[in-house]
């Protein structure tokens, strides 16, 4: 699948379309006559004005990578995200030249600058940026593997018939491929890890994936970093949840407060516990000197108050574990005199004492 080469032709209908935001520059810009360009200076002049307005109606910008994506996959995106966001390809080279241009009034701009590198376009939107991301990398196409590619993911051959007829067997043995000839075909014993991660397809792999039809790879627009604000960060920030970035943000407090206790020095994070360990040693002195003040006393008085409460609630639990003895030594007591006479035998056993006693007089 080659790549496609995006340098967009952009109408004067569509940089009217296109800008809805009002202009930052202080100064309206003079009037151009196109007729008098030649078509490619035409073309960048109505790419830039198209380029300048976008960045003043968009707050966010996805940074995508698009190699190995064709034409017709890059339409079906844009269908995708119309109303929602605006896909624009372009030169890089002329694509840094209107950042620098933009910078001048918007100076937070400058750093997206240097992330325009290699086959890359912009995403601009206002909308909610998880949800763009994902309708852009849900747009995937599958593909053959290329020989010397590196894989995307682990290739597996699963077990089956394969449609080869018997006289292919030597092609399976050179890939040290268990095989087995059934009905007249050969059929793949157990599941093949044809291709680690990571690792370059190798011809002999790409030769027996073409044969059984198998196309493990998948490529489709990919979201490099993300803008916003004035700040440019990896796309995978996205997939934080808030109840990541709060766990997070509590780690780094305990951090801190733990070093601002190791060290004595003071910071918002570590004066409330620091403050708590001081009147622990405070009630301590006061406890042992036998000298009380407000909060030691309210804080004695919490203590007994939670003592009582504690007693309180264990009585009822005592008295129903001695209901619970006195039963079992009663039942325990009717046992011992009830196997007093062979456990539950006697008038049994007593006949047999008797019947002997009678044959001794005998």
């Amino acid at each position: 699948m080659s790549s496609v080469e995006y340098s967009e032709e952009v109408s004067a209908s569509e940089v009217e379309e296109e800008t809805v935001a009002p202009a930052v520059e202080a100064e309206e810009e003079e009037e151009v006559d196109l007729s008098s360009m030649t078509k490619k200076r035409r073309k960048k002049y109505l790419y830039r004005k198209k380029l300048l307005a976008l960045f003043d109606q968009y707050k966010a910008i996805l940074i995508v990578g698009v190699d190995n994506v064709g034409s017709n996959q890059m339409q079906q995106v844009r269908t995708s995200l119309r109303g929602r966001a605006i896909v624009l390809m372009g030169k890089n080279t002329l694509m840094r030249l209107v950042i620098r241009e933009k910078a001048k009034t918007l100076p937070k701009l400058a750093a997206l600058e240097e992330h325009v590198r290699g086959n890359v376009g912009f995403v601009f939107t206002n909308e909610n940026l998880n949800e763009v991301r994902k309708i852009i990398i849900d747009n995937k196409v599958p593909a053959a593997a290329k020989s010397g590619q590196i894989a995307q993911c682990d290739v597996f051959v699963p077990p089956g018939p394969t449609g080869m007829d018997p006289g292919q067997t030597e092609f399976f043995q050179a890939l040290n491929i268990a095989t087995k000839i059934s009905r007249g075909s050969i059929e793949i014993i157990d599941t093949v890890h044809l291709v680690a991660e990571g690792d370059k397809v190798t011809s002999s792999a790409v030769a027996l994936l073409s044969r059984l039809g198998i196309k493990p790879f998948s490529y489709g627009i990919q979201v490099q970093k993300v803008y916003e604000d004035g700040a440019v960060f990896a796309a995978a920030v996205l997939d934080l949840s808030e109840d990541v970035l709060l766990g997070k943000f509590m780690t780094a407090v305990c951090y801190i407060a733990a070093i601002g206790m190791e060290v004595g020095y003071p910071t918002t994070a570590s004066v409330p516990f620091q403050m708590r360990n001081a009147f622990k040693k405070i009630a301590a002195i006061g406890i042992a000197a036998g000298y009380n003040f407000e909060m030691l006393t309210e804080l004695l008085e919490g203590a007994s108050r939670a003592e009582a409460a504690a007693a309180a609630a264990a009585a009822p639990a005592e008295a129903e574990e001695e209901a619970g003895d006195d039963e079992s030594e009663e039942e325990s007591s009717d046992g011992m005199a009830f196997d007093m006479f062979g456990g539950g035998g006697g008038d049994e056993s007593e006949e047999e004492y008797d019947e002997g006693d009678e044959g001794d007089e005998e």
